[in-house]
C-alpha cells in the first residue's frame, strides 16, 4: 500500500493549543499521522492505519541545550516530531487507559504559557516603535506608509490582547 500524503491549514491560538492537540489526536484516529510542519498553520499528514496516539506541545525559546532538551523527552518515549514557532511537537502511543503527559501539574503547564509571554513581551517594544514612529508628510511614500501604520496598528492591538490571553490561561492553570 502507497502512503499518500496530504497538507492541511488550519489555524490555532496559542491559548488553545489543548483544541489543537485533540485535533491532531483524532487525525491519527482517522489514519492521518503528523509527519512534518511548515509555516504556523500548516501541517503535513501521511496516511497509515489508524493509531490512538497522543500529541503534546511545548514552547521553548532557550535552544541552547536543544539536544539535551529533546533527549529528555526521547528517554521519557515521546517521538519529536517538529517545531513550528518555537512550538515543539511531540507523539507518544496512549498506554492502556493512560493519557501520556509531558507536564504532570497545572505550574509546569503554566511556566510553558510564560515563557511564551516572554517571548512576546521581548518584541513588544519592536511593534510599538514601528507604529508610534513619525512618518514625514512630505515623502512620496507618505501614503504608503500611512497605510502600512495603520495596520501596524491593529496587529498592535490584536498582539496586546493575545498576550492578554495567555496572561489569563496562566492565572487559570495556576487556579486549579
Amino acid at each position: 500500500m502507497e502512503t499518500k500524503h496530504i497538507n492541511k491549514f488550519k489555524w490555532f491560538w496559542a491559548w488553545n493549543d489543548e483544541k489543537e492537540e485533540a485535533w491532531l489526536e483524532k487525525m491519527a484516529g482517522e489514519g492521518w499521522h503528523l509527519g512534518g510542519l511548515g509555516l504556523p498553520g500548516n501541517y503535513s499528514f501521511e496516511s497509515g492505519k489508524p493509531r490512538k496516539d497522543v500529541y503534546r506541545l511545548d514552547y521553548i525559546i532557550d535552544q541552547k541545550d536543544y539536544q539535551n532538551y529533546l533527549q529528555l523527552f526521547n528517554d521519557a518515549g515521546w517521538e519529536h516530531i517538529g517545531k513550528m514557532a518555537g512550538w515543539q511537537y511531540f507523539r507518544k502511543p496512549y498506554q492502556g487507559d493512560l493519557v501520556p503527559e509531558i507536564y504532570t501539574d497545572n505550574a509546569s503547564k503554566a511556566q510553558k504559557y510564560q515563557r511564551l509571554l516572554i517571548f512576546l513581551i521581548i518584541l513588544l517594544p519592536v511593534l510599538f516603535i514601528s507604529v508610534t514612529r513619525p512618518v514625514s508628510a512630505g515623502s512620496s511614500l507618505f501614503d504608503f506608509y500611512s497605510i502600512l501604520k495603520t495596520i501596524m496598528g491593529f496587529f498592535l492591538i490584536f498582539y496586546a490582547y493575545s498576550m492578554l490571553r495567555i496572561f489569563l490561561r496562566i492565572k487559570q492553570l495556576l487556579k486549579k
